[in-house]
C-alpha cells in the first residue's frame, strides 16, 4: 500500500508499517496539526501497529508539545527523523526528550523504512 495525501502544511506518504511526513518549507508545527495524524492514523492504521517518519528535507520549526499528544496514539510503534542537516539532528536530540517512545535519528531514509519495520515487528 502506498497513497500520498497532501495538506497545507505538509504531504504524508502512506505505507504498510509506518508514514514518512515531509512538512514544507517555514512551517511551524503545532498541537493542533496533531488531529491531522490522528485523523489519518485512524482511518490507515486502525488496530494496526505504525511508525512515524518525518523526512527533513525543509526548514521548519516543531512546537515540542506536539510529542506528548503524539505519544498517546496507542498503535504508534515509534518516530524517526531523517536529515542529513547538522541543526535539524541537534533539534531532534532535543524533542525526543518530549517523546516517551522509541525516537531515533537517522540520516538516510532507507535505514528508517528498515528500523520502522524491524520495530513494528517486534
Amino acid at each position: 500500500m502506498e497513497k500520498t495525501l497532501t495538506y497545507d502544511f505538509c504531504e504524508m506518504t502512506i505505507h504498510t508499517n509506518y508514514v514518512i511526513v515531509v512538512m514544507k518549507e517555514g512551517v511551524d508545527i503545532t498541537p493542533e496539526h496533531n488531529h491531522v495524524l490522528v485523523d489519518v492514523t485512524n482511518q490507515y492504521f486502525k488496530n494496526t501497529p505504525f511508525v512515524y517518519i518525518t523526512h527533513r528535507i525543509n526548514s521548519y520549526s516543531v512546537n515540542p508539545k506536539i510529542y506528548f499528544e503524539t505519544a498517546k496514539i496507542k498503535n504508534l510503534r515509534g518516530f524517526a527523523v531523517v536529515s542529513k542537516d547538522y541543526k535539524a539532528k541537534v533539534n531532534a536530540e532535543i524533542e525526543k526528550m518530549f517523546f516517551s517512545k522509541p525516537f531515533e535519528i537517522f540520516g538516510d531514509l532507507d535505514e528508517a523504512k528498515q528500523w520502522a519495520e524491524a520495530l513494528v515487528k517486534q
